[in-house]
């Protein structure tokens, strides 16, 4: 059976679209649903125009009720009824309350090698602290920030002169290889982590 996927975005959506375009052929997955808390993310744009059906949940008007924003998200997805949830540049920290309700079907991609860096400004705390490799890894989402089984890692060489904006460039591009390949073999039944580089 073909997994039914839900992509949650906040932004641009190159994450998603490296995702969807993935969805062909022989994979077992397909997008059901683009859903965004941005009206005006351009990922919402490149949903349409690969005829996948996009919502908003805009969090502002809940004013910090953030148990009421995740209830309209979850109606969202029930009317979508996705298999799978891929969190793809979605901005912002989702409860226990609603992350348990897809224990073992939501995964995130995160731009470090997990358990290194969990939250913001990873490429500059890399840096900082002297490493000579970054990367991105894919995991399942659990209600602690950036944690969950590690289901995939890319890993990049920080060159002597990176910059913040250039390793995140060159960790962008690994995301974009790395979450298909996971959600592939994800979406096949298979958890067995993909490593590359």
């Amino acid at each position: 059976m073909t997994a039914r996927v839900a992509i949650l975005l906040s932004g641009g959506g190159s994450n998603m679209v490296a995702l969807a375009d993935s969805m062909v052929g022989d994979h077992p997955a397909r997008p059901c649903l683009v859903l965004s808390n941005n009206a005006d993310a351009g990922g919402l744009a490149r949903a349409a125009e690969r005829g996948i059906p996009t919502a908003i949940v805009d969090h502002r008007p809940f004013k910090g009720d953030r148990a009421a924003f995740e209830d309209a998200l979850q109606a969202k997805l029930e009317t979508a009824r996705p298999d799978i949830v891929c969190l793809a540049g979605f901005m912002r920290i989702l409860t226990a309350g609603f992350t348990d309700r897809w224990q073992g079907r939501m995964l995130n991609i995160h731009p470090s090698l997990l358990p290194k860096y969990r939250g913001l400004d990873t490429h500059a705390r890399a840096i900082a602290a002297g490493d000579s490799v970054a990367g991105c890894t894919v995991h399942e989402v659990t209600a602690a920030l950036d944690d969950g089984p590690i289901l995939g890692q890319a890993r990049v060489p920080i060159a002597p002169d990176d910059t913040p904006a250039t390793l995140a460039a060159r960790v962008l591009t690994a995301e974009h290889r790395l979450y298909p390949a996971v959600l592939r073999r994800f979406a096949g039944g298979d958890r067995t982590p993909v490593m590359l580089g």
